[in-house]
């Protein structure tokens, strides 16, 4: 039996089932509600001081997730509830359920996926406790399982050993979630939206992420042709490390820059520079966590990455905060966050935090080759806003006889304004088209929605069109146009981006190798 689903990591799994929901062990209730406040206490300490040892071996995506959760934990807002249902009388287990129950559903309730895939970050928190309070040790899954349920948290992620293989397939889930962003970045495979029937399932399973969709007691004839698939997808991925290293040309011998992500100054820490054209997007909001971060901070984080290329770009974000990323003290609440105060939007609206965040990357420029791009422009006067704000700040500098330089500044193509009118902009001095809030924006269909996914696709002639536009657009007043979305590090849509006019990607770092065999196989 086959059921399918999204692909949210690609590759693919053969093994056994594990059960990822199997209930915890109970808890013992105690004397009296000193004593239950005191065992809330304990368990709480005892996830974060576990949730802290991981880090200490985490990478710079896993790290932030993990003190993300800390953070979530040493807040007293988020455990201030369970402490006065204790008072009133609960269980230690109890009040904490009850109260992190209630924030899950006002997550699960949203009607976006960004905050629908934090739920999943929520009842991990949840969890960690709970099994604190028990003293419960999860059983481990076997090595090569499929691991399938509901949802996975971040951390039963990250204490898995999946160096004998093994996947994920889930019923919820989603591709922004966390645990999607680690598993592509360690090349786990994994599914979700997956309609699994009820009950415990046992025996074997096929799991194939590149296509998206799981088969249960499979036959010889369905397993025969599953391990021809999967061993084509290996023998890809072997043949595409050999172009990790070398430039990225087409079959006509066309080159094109194939840039990295980032979303933390620590990711570069994995990456060889050589073996990229530098960063075609550095995500700032990842900085702006609990607290808003000062000017120092922010320099350093910006020096660790410019140091890191060299001589090669590093395009930086200013802070794309809003929509489906809010940050507590900058953020607003808004019934269409997406349609609201977001990006640039955000950023001018609250000119105090941006003219730190200003002066920051003017220090940092001195320091390599800096570019910053503005994100959710809409209009011309949003982008002379914000250049003048640049400006100013320089200016200030000057007068303080601090060390600064005024990098180039170019937009986020992401709005359909700009990609309809784009000679509007013509004395930005790039374009950056974000194809994800572009393509969802253009077919009014979230990505990650299983019921719309069918819609949201890069490849869509109309999305095409208007990257194809601003591509001719660019090229005609000798303005660079790169694409730093998804789509550019999938080997499905580089042909058609490529043959848009597009020469410059921006991809996910463990992308690299696969979108550069794709650009070798491009006849343009």
């Amino acid at each position: 039996m086959r059921i399918d689903g999204i692909p949210a990591s690609p590759g693919y799994a053969e093994g056994p089932l594990f059960d990822l929901d199997q209930p915890p062990a109970g808890y013992e209730a105690k004397a009296d509600a000193a004593e239950e406040r005191a065992a809330l206490e304990v368990a709480i300490g005892k996830a974060v001081g576990r949730l802290a040892a991981l880090i200490e071996t985490a990478d710079g995506d896993a790290a932030g997730i993990l003190e993300f959760h800390i953070a979530m934990l040493e807040d007293d807002a988020l455990s201030g509830p369970a402490f006065a249902a204790i008072g009133s009388g609960q269980a230690a287990d109890a009040a904490w359920r009850a109260a992190l129950d209630g924030e899950v559903a006002g997550y699960e309730a949203s009607d976006q996926d960004y905050f629908r895939a934090r739920a999943a970050d929520l009842r991990d928190i949840r969890d960690q406790v709970l099994r604190a309070l028990s003293e419960d040790s999860e059983v481990a899954a076997p090595p090569g399982a499929i691991l399938y349920g509901e949802d996975i948290a971040p951390t039963r992620f990250l204490e898995t050993d999946w160096s004998k293989g093994g996947g994920i397939a889930l019923k919820r889930g989603s591709t922004a979630s966390h645990v999607a962003m680690l598993a592509r970045s360690r090349g786990v495979p994994m599914v979700v939206g997956l309609d699994i029937p009820a009950g415990p399932l046992t025996g074997p399973a096929l799991l194939d992420a590149e296509r998206g969709g799981i088969v249960f007691s499979p036959s010889p004839a369905e397993i025969e042709a599953f391990r021809q698939s999967a061993s084509a997808f290996a023998d890809r991925q072997g043949a595409a490390r050999t172009f990790l290293t070398e430039p990225a040309v087409t079959k006509a011998g066309t080159t094109v820059r194939v840039q990295v992500n980032i979303a933390y100054p620590s990711d570069v820490d994995g990456i060889d520079i050589a073996s990229c054209d530098g960063v075609g997007l550095m995500r700032t909001e990842f900085l702006f966590g609990k607290t808003l971060p000062d000017e120092e901070m922010q320099y350093r984080a910006y020096r660790k990455v410019l140091d890191w290329a060299g001589d090669k770009p590093v395009t930086i974000r200013t802070v794309d905060a809003g929509g489906d990323k809010p940050i507590p003290g900058f953020t607003v609440e808004e019934t269409n966050p997406f349609l609201g105060l977001r990006g640039i939007r955000l950023s001018l609206a609250r000119r105090d935090i941006f003219r730190v965040q200003i002066r920051a990357l003017l220090r940092a420029a001195i320091h390599g080759n800096l570019k910053v791009m503005f994100p959710m422009i809409a209009t011309p006067d949003e982008y002379s806003q914000a250049a003048t704000l640049f400006a100013g700040e320089q200016a200030a500098l000057a007068a303080q006889a601090v060390a600064h330089r005024l990098p180039p500044l170019g937009i986020m193509v992401e709005v359909p304004s700009v990609a309809l009118a784009p000679e509007a902009f013509a004395d930005v001095a790039f374009f950056s088209i974000g194809s994800n809030d572009l393509t969802q924006y253009v077919m009014a269909a979230a990505r990650d929605n299983a019921a719309v996914a069918h819609l949201n696709s890069v490849r869509h002639p109309a999305v095409l069109r208007l990257i194809a536009a601003v591509t001719a657009f660019g090229r005609e007043r000798g303005i660079p146009v790169s694409l730093c979305g998804d789509a550019g590090g999938d080997p499905a849509a580089i042909p058609a981006l490529l043959e848009a006019g597009l020469r410059d990607l921006s991809v996910a770092p463990a992308q690299l190798a696969m979108a550069k065999a794709a650009i070798a196989d491009v006849p343009v």
